[in-house]
This record gives structure tokens, sequence and C-alpha cells, in this order.
């Protein structure tokens, strides 16, 4: 199990990265109101669903996965303070859920990160 776990991590954050798309891309109602209240609305769902698609494909690559959870540390960490901000804990009565799968996916895109550390360029040699 230890062996995969690091695959397992990869594709649950890829998998709930990936999901997200159909509501950013298709103009989804609530996807809409999120990015209207925090000003970012369309231009900024569209680029940030660019950034979550490229952060997913990323993660799945064994030799790109510090590079996906990098990436995805940066936006789930925008989202994550914009509800903290602006938003609120929860959206449109979702009961949190939102900002809980939001907390979920930055905690285990650091764990990623922290088990793939030895490929990042800059610091392969210090490992």
């Amino acid at each position: 199990m230890k062996k995969h776990l690091p695959l397992i991590l990869r594709i649950i954050v890829a998998i709930i990265l990936i999901q997200t798309l159909r509501f950013k891309f298709t103009a989804h109602p609530d996807s809409v109101y999120i990015f209207t209240k925090v000003g970012l609305e369309p231009l900024g769902r569209i680029g940030i669903g660019i950034a979550e698609l490229i952060a997913g494909i990323l993660l799945l690559i064994r030799k790109t996965a510090w590079a996906g959870a990098l990436l995805t540390l940066g936006i789930i960490g925008g989202a994550i303070m914009m509800h903290l901000t602006q938003l609120g804990i929860e959206i449109q009565n979702d009961g949190g859920v939102l900002f809980g799968t939001a907390v979920l996916t930055f905690v285990l895109s650091g764990m990623i990160l922290f088990i793939y550390k030895k490929d990042i360029p800059v610091l392969e040699k210090k490992f």
C-alpha cells in the first residue's frame, strides 16, 4: 500500500480538479455566481479552469507530479483565501462542501509535493 499511496493521492487530486471543470467551462450558474462575487467572471473562471486542467494532467504524470502539486497549492490556496475573505465557508447552502473539498485538495497536494520533493529540479541535489 505504501508503494501505491503516492499514485492514489495524485489520482484523487486530479479527479477533484478535473471533475470541477465541467462547471467552469459550461458556465454553470453556481460557478458564475462564485466568480462574479469575487470579480473574476468570466476570464478568471476560464483561466482558473485551464490552470486546473494543466495541474490535473501534471499530477497524473509521475515526473511532473511535483509541478502539478505546486500549481494546485497555488490555485486552491487562492480559492481558500477567497472563501475566507469574500465568499464565506458556505456557498448557496452547500453546507461548506466546496470549502471542505478545497481544504482537502490543498492538504493532499501538500502531501504530494512532499512525497515528490526529490523530483523538483532546483532541489534535487539537496535530498
